[in-house]
């Protein structure tokens, strides 16, 4: 350590240059070219989902490289994840699952989950991943036994987010992780007072998982912003 970071309030060894930082989609960039690695098949998955017509709105590739190291984390075995559209998080997750693992994800679009039971399918993951058809609302209710997930991840309807958190309360065993996407929600988390229930969706999410006694939680700036939280004892 230099002789400044020894001795200054807030020195750490490092330059002090002066400038402002370099734009934050430069250094996306940077981090994407170091450390994606996307494999083909989730490559021709995301090509497949824009020729079908399908919504391109399924996470970044480093998002996607996010979550496979996130279950790894915890050491993954029961994962559930709400909105599925063509798979593609589900594979990058359960490709972070431990052996035995399991991942169920939920879709209420018939063709998406067609979809995504083709790449699972192709992955070689049939045994790993469970596509389930149908509203989350009407399906978390019947997901259990409560307390067993090690993770859940968030990337559906962003009005029904505080409902999801809920579940993901009852689900998560102590330790566990909860992750939503979109928690920036491109900066429109900013606006003081919003006209679209999305983005009162999501600042209503996020206060709640910042408010809530069960969680420990932050917002990762990864993509769109993951909310991210550690499930108390």
């Amino acid at each position: 350590m230099s002789a400044r970071g020894a001795s200054e309030p807030g020195g750490g060894g490092g330059d002090d240059r002066s400038g402002s930082p370099p734009p934050r989609d430069a250094l996306e960039r940077y981090a994407s070219e170091l450390f994606d690695e996307e494999e083909p098949l989730l490559a021709e998955l995301r090509a497949e989902i824009e020729r079908r017509g399908f919504p391109t709105i399924q996470v970044p590739a480093r998002t996607g490289l996010f979550l496979r190291i996130l279950a790894r984390a915890v050491g993954a075995r029961r994962v559930l994840e709400v909105g599925t559209l063509g798979g593609y998080s589900a594979l990058w997750m359960a490709r972070g699952l431990l052996p035995g693992g399991r991942l169920v994800t939920l879709e209420k679009s018939a063709a998406h989950v067609q979809l995504a039971r083709d790449f699972v399918e192709r992955a070689g993951l049939r045994e790993v991943v469970e596509v389930r058809q149908g509203l989350a609302a009407e399906l978390l209710p019947g997901i259990g036994p409560d307390g067993t997930f090690d993770l859940v991840f968030l990337d559906a309807d962003k009005e029904s987010y505080l409902l999801y958190l809920q579940h993901a309360e009852r689900l998560l065993r102590p330790g566990g992780v909860i992750a939503a996407d979109n928690a920036f929600w491109q900066g429109r988390v900013l606006e003081g007072e919003p006209e679209d229930s999305s983005t009162v969706g999501i600042q209503t999410f996020n206060r709640a998982l910042a408010g809530s006694e069960a969680f420990l939680a932050t917002i990762v700036p990864v993509g769109d912003g993951i909310a991210l939280g550690v499930r108390r004892g």
